[in-house]
């Protein structure tokens, strides 16, 4: 499958979604972006907003096995990952898996669990298997994580660790809908159906999803535009507003996803504007700022957005 073919089919992926949910297309876009990425993505937002429904209807679109997990303060590890179970009829201990073993495994509010439990997302997410009791298991591929947490009911929550943080791709928001009409639709598809939720038809065929990221690899990044990168990144360590910032890891990730960006927008190479497009969702949520920077209410957009203006953008 060459670039060409991808990403026109990514535009059929992310219409079928867009059929079912209503938000702007730029979020699916963003979405797709990491699924052509191979990355995991956090959606943030406030409930009702269809974080749930967007994992679904991506994982039916692109013909994968869906999990989902609700993570909640009682939830251990081996409910997650699996654990082994003692069979009589056989006399020995078998493994059963866990949720986790899916294409795409959603981890519903996943902030709520205690960071034990999330840590034991941090094997699968980045070496996409699980060890259980000193053996290892792999997990199906492809293999995306999609997370949602709730930015505004605190209570009864853990944050999510850097490391866990570091993991995620990409970090996004749906958001509500942008004016009445578009609120309104949301009735309108409701009273088209009989059941209470959308339901969406798979567009991608066995294999097709590998054969997406495959093109991704294809795509070209010029020298000056993989500096650009490396520059964005490395002047986020840099900001007065941060303690902590992106690391070569970060540089990495934002290389990739401009890759898959260009895929989904149909090119065979990587243009600055693709970076500057990605780089809030790929760089945001890495960043720890200063104590005096959160008292202020500085946002880690707010650096990114000021690092974009500060770096020269290169010529292509």
């Amino acid at each position: 499958m060459d670039v060409e073919q991808a990403g026109s089919l990514a535009e059929d992926v992310v219409d079928e979604v867009a059929d079912a949910v209503v938000a702007d297309r730029e979020f699916f876009e963003s979405v797709m972006t990491a699924v052509v990425a191979g990355g995991h993505v956090l959606i943030e937002d406030v409930p009702g907003t269809g974080k749930t429904l967007t994992a679904r209807c991506f994982a039916d679109a692109l013909g994968l096995s869906f999990s989902r997990v609700q993570f909640t303060p009682d939830l251990l590890p081996n409910e997650v990952v699996g654990s082994y179970v003692y069979d009589e009829d056989e006399g020995e201990f078998e493994f059963r898996e866990g949720p986790v073993f899916a294409n795409v495994v959603l981890a519903d509010e996943i902030n709520r669990a205690p960071p034990k439990t999330q840590a034991a997302l941090l094997e699968t997410m980045e070496e996409k298997q699980v060890t259980v009791d000193g053996v290892t298991h792999a997990l199906p591929e492809p293999f995306y994580v999609l997370a949602t947490q709730n930015p505004v009911e605190q209570e009864g929550t853990f944050p999510l660790p850097e490391a866990q943080k570091d993991r995620f791709w990409l970090k996004e928001a749906i958001g509500y809908p942008d004016d009445g009409e578009d609120e309104y639709g949301i009735l309108r598809r409701r009273g088209e159906r009989r059941s209470t939720a959308p339901s969406v038809e798979a567009v991608v065929d066995d294999g097709d999803v590998d054969e997406l990221m495959d093109a991704a690899e294809s795509v070209e990044v010029e020298r000056d535009v993989g500096v650009y990168m490396t520059e964005v990144t490395r002047r986020t360590r840099e900001h007065p507003d941060v303690e902590l910032g992106c690391s070569p890891r970060a540089s990495q990730r934002l290389y990739e996803v401009s890759r898959a960006y260009a895929v989904v927008q149909g090119r065979s190479y990587v243009v600055p504007q693709d970076v500057k497009d990605v780089a809030e969702p790929a760089l945001a949520h890495r960043l720890i700022l200063t104590s005096d920077a959160r008292l202020q209410d500085v946002a880690p957009e707010d650096v990114v957005d000021d690092v974009l203006e500060e770096v020269p953008v290169p010529t292509v």
